[in-house]
């Protein structure tokens, strides 16, 4: 019989215990990893992305300096989701249908009373159901990218067999639930079955009988020579008044947060987007009132001289209604008064928490029961700009509301009323070039391919001949893109130079924010309204996609 080595067995049992144990070690580790992850882990926010991805998506840039550029800067139509847009006031609003308007001629056949021929159709009765009716159906058929919302009864047009029809509607591109307004001209003649059959339809607005009355403000203006210019004029769907904090008992009940301003001011628009949202969402967080500077400083990047423009109103820009339905905020302004009027008849003073530096966090401030929280922006740039405040542990714990913030309804006025002249049947082109085509070192090809002799060759391929072309470009010279009207039926913003003059709507109504000052319609909205049209194109063609090899961002940045 073999003898056995007595010192075999122990060896081999230390050896099994030590792997168990380091095992056994590697998964208590693992999971202890996970605990911490679950318990830190923050999910983005469900209207967008996470915010280190919108970060970059805003600065493209990784430190505290925002990149320059001359886009229009997202909102949050553009970025909201089907979640925000479940939640809609409008929700409850049921859109026309087929099956819809099968209801109504239902009910209308009902109540009408049978006769033997046509004779109660010989004259055009406006206010005929069935004239809405065949209307609807119209529409339906023809405007496939919009959202029918709900119709006026129709009214007499210039003739007898003319009838002018108004109705509000939602275009299918735009996420937000905002609601415009058109009415057309449509004749009519008898059909089969003694029923109504539109024979012509007129255009954009042009049913002119069925337009509403504005509501027009008692005060004129006087031009050079003694001339009086139109009232001034007020679209009565845009609530963009200033709010107001009412009594002394009001404002001292309430609680505040109050940036002063930083090293934001004068900043590109996307920059200024990034650092408010970060203080109103501060605001949500800490569930205090946001005391708003409407005054905004146009960067100078989006100006012909360069020059950076102050005393820019922040409505001529952004949704201020839509903003004011979804945050609690005051204007500077009115704050101002208040807090002074209540210091000067009260003894007690209004208790105030002034935060010096970036580094009091949100989550510090928490449980502060001051009635004014004062953060001050009085350091050094990039120390200096509003965003730091929710830069690192507040990141956390701060989210931006994107879905606070629209563009200004009066620029997206602007954008349908291009798209309707073109009755939402176009296709659009976006041909960058300005200072990137003259740029050959970032961009060596951008400028031949974006040539007038490329572009008909490319586009040629791309686009169905003698469609709608919209253009959205910043080439300066109007005709550079003649060579496509041979091709095309071209568009270009400076065609509707009338939507912003001084008899349009938005020069009014903008005036009127202004204290009755003209306003300029500047780069940033030519911007805004160039890029917003291009989105409704039914093909769009991109440059640094579709028109050039070349890198957006420059070379080897692809």
């Amino acid at each position: 019989m073999k003898e056995t080595n007595p010192g075999a067995d122990p060896i081999g049992q230390n050896l099994i215990k030590l792997i168990s144990n380091v095992c056994f070690s590697v998964f208590v580790f693992s999971v202890l990893i996970f605990t911490v992850i679950a318990i830190t882990y923050q999910p983005p926010d469900p209207w967008l992305e996470s915010a280190p991805a919108l970060t970059k998506l805003f600065t493209q840039t990784e430190n505290a300096t925002f990149k320059i550029d001359d886009t229009v800067a997202k909102t949050g139509e553009d970025l909201q989701t089907e979640i925000a847009r479940a939640v809609s006031p409008t929700a409850d609003i049921k859109p026309i249908t087929e099956e819809v308007i099968e209801k109504e001629e239902v009910e209308v056949s009902n109540m009408t009373l049978k006769s033997s021929g046509c004779e109660d159709l010989e004259v055009v009765n406006c206010s005929d159901p069935r004239v809405l009716i065949t209307v609807e159906k119209f529409n339906l058929r023809l405007f496939k990218s919009i959202v029918f919302l709900d119709y006026q009864t129709p009214v007499n047009g210039s003739k007898q067999d003319e009838c002018d029809v108004s109705w509000r509607f939602r275009n299918k591109k735009e996420k937000s639930w905002r609601k415009y307004r058109d009415f057309r001209r449509f004749k009519f003649a008898i059909g089969e079955n003694c029923s109504y059959k539109i024979v012509h339809a007129g255009g954009w607005h042009s049913g002119i009988n069925a337009r509403r009355m504005r509501i027009r403000v008692n005060s004129t203006r006087s031009g050079g020579n003694n001339l009086r210019a139109a009232p001034l004029v007020r679209d009565d769907e845009i609530n963009d008044t200033i709010p107001s904090l009412g009594s002394e008992t009001n404002f001292r009940k309430g609680k505040y947060l109050y940036y002063s301003r930083g090293g934001d001011y004068c900043k590109g628009m996307n920059h200024y987007m990034w650092s408010f949202l970060c203080g109103l969402g501060e605001a949500m967080y800490l569930n205090r009132t946001f005391v708003m500077d409407l005054s905004v400083c146009l960067a100078g990047n989006y100006n012909p001289d360069g020059k950076d423009q102050e005393g820019k109103d922040f409505r001529f820009y952004f949704d201020f209604e839509h903003l004011k339905e979804e945050a609690s905020i005051v204007e500077e302004g009115e704050f101002l008064r208040d807090w002074k009027k209540w210091d000067r008849s009260h003894k007690k003073k209004v208790p105030v928490k002034k935060v010096v530096t970036h580094k009091m966090t949100p989550m510090q401030l928490r449980k502060d029961k001051s009635t004014i929280i004062w953060r001050q922006f009085d350091g050094q740039e990039p120390e200096n700009y509003w965003y730091r405040v929710c830069e690192g542990q507040a990141a956390k714990y701060i989210q931006r509301p994107w879905y606070a913030l629209w563009k200004s309804k009066r620029l997206m006025n602007i954008v349908t009323d291009i798209s309707g002249r073109m009755d939402w049947d176009f296709d659009a082109v976006h041909v960058i070039r300005g200072e990137k085509a003259q740029n050959k070192v970032l961009w060596p090809h951008l400028d031949a391919d974006t040539s007038p002799d490329a572009l008909v060759a490319k586009l040629q391929g791309m686009i169905q001949p003698w469609r709608n072309l919209y253009i959205a470009t910043n080439e300066p010279f109007y005709n550079y893109f003649d060579k496509l009207r041979s091709h095309f039926k071209v568009h270009l913003l400076d065609d509707y130079k009338e939507l912003w003059g001084n008899t349009s709507d938005w020069y009014n109504e903008t005036m009127l924010l202004n204290s009755g000052r003209p306003v300029e319609f500047d780069g940033y909205m030519r911007v805004a309204v160039d890029t917003e049209v291009l989105y409704r194109g039914k093909t769009r063609v991109e440059t640094f996609y579709n028109l050039t090899s070349d890198c957006k961002d420059g070379i080897n940045t692809c």
